[in-house]
């Protein structure tokens, strides 16, 4: 089983104006409330692609009981921790020709519920991959996330890590299933600019004999890479007319993991689906309905690096 965690969710307000002033009423229209957090929308995008996966997370008041009975209706069994705080509401406005976004910090979240996440981490039945994904709330200190490893290792638990904290330069060490870093991430986490192809294979190269058994690295319209130690490829994207970019990473991760979790040989046709979700969510408010999925991966072109 897939298990998807997130410790930050959030329900995120995607809006549109006619621009926007400093010191006066901006009206807004197409207000679309959808329940986010990146582990969240992984599991909504899997089972978009007959994949199942359960949801794991830090969740409280009204906003937190929103996101954990909108997953309910999506037929996605969840094992929220409650805490006593409230989940945090992100806005992301469109005023035609940019995109503000306005992210909150989110919940606090004690020791005593970090700790009942290990234990519940450590009672799940058929814990074979855990997608740990997005930023940690509040009073989350970045060693939760050896905790965590350290437990997925003893329980021979394939991790994916899809996170910006710097702790992820130390958290390879634990030889993750996989990594999803980004271009930006690579800078702050790892120091290294990245400004043309033979840079982005030493990169790939660096971060796999420092223990990542797979990466995908992501960026953005420039595409992605993956490798896993033996094969490099390079994915296209399609170009569409970005509405909000606030869930495309993560639902290219669900599409990639979708195809290459049950087949880990059938690569190309993992980046050629990442990249088609990715492209499809992006011209969406949150999720979108995905139905161009299959036409944009026929655009994809995928090509061996080495």
């Amino acid at each position: 089983m897939i298990y998807t965690l997130t410790t930050n969710p959030a329900i995120d307000m995607n809006i549109f104006s006619n621009g926007i002033q400093g010191n006066a009423v901006t009206r807004t229209s197409g207000a679309v409330y959808t329940p986010n957090g990146k582990g969240l929308n992984v599991s909504y995008c899997l089972k978009r692609f007959q994949t199942e996966s359960e949801v794991l997370g830090f969740f409280g008041g009204f906003s937190g009981e929103y996101i954990i009975e909108e997953t309910k209706k999506r037929f996605i069994k969840t094992h929220p921790i409650w805490v006593e705080d409230i989940t945090r509401i992100n806005i992301f406005l469109n005023d035609g020709t940019q995109e503000y976004k306005l992210v909150n910090e989110g919940a606090f979240v004690p020791v005593k519920n970090q700790i009942d996440m290990c234990s519940l981490l450590k009672e799940l039945p058929e814990l074979d991959t855990l997608v740990i994904s997005g930023s940690l709330s509040k009073g989350i200190e970045p060693t939760f996330y050896d905790d965590i490893l350290e437990l997925c290792r003893e329980r021979r638990t394939q991790v994916v890590l899809d996170i910006s904290s710097r702790q992820l330069g130390e958290l390879i060490s634990f030889r993750p299933y996989l990594i999803k870093p980004n271009e930006e991430e690579i800078k702050d986490i790892f120091g290294i600019i990245m400004r043309d192809e033979e840079d982005i294979i030493d990169v790939l190269h660096y971060l796999y004999e420092k223990g990542a058994q797979n990466i995908l690295l992501t960026l953005g319209e420039g595409g992605s890479y993956f490798y896993n130690g033996t094969s490099m490829y390079y994915a296209g994207t399609k170009k569409v007319k970005l509405v909000s970019s606030a869930c495309a990473g993560d639902a290219s991760l669900a599409g990639f993991l979708s195809i290459w979790l049950k087949d880990s040989s059938d690569i190309e046709m993992a980046l050629k689906r990442s990249a088609a979700v990715g492209a499809n969510v992006a011209e969406s408010s949150g999720l979108g309905l995905m139905d161009k999925v299959e036409e944009y991966t026929r655009e994809i072109k995928v090509r061996k690096v080495e």
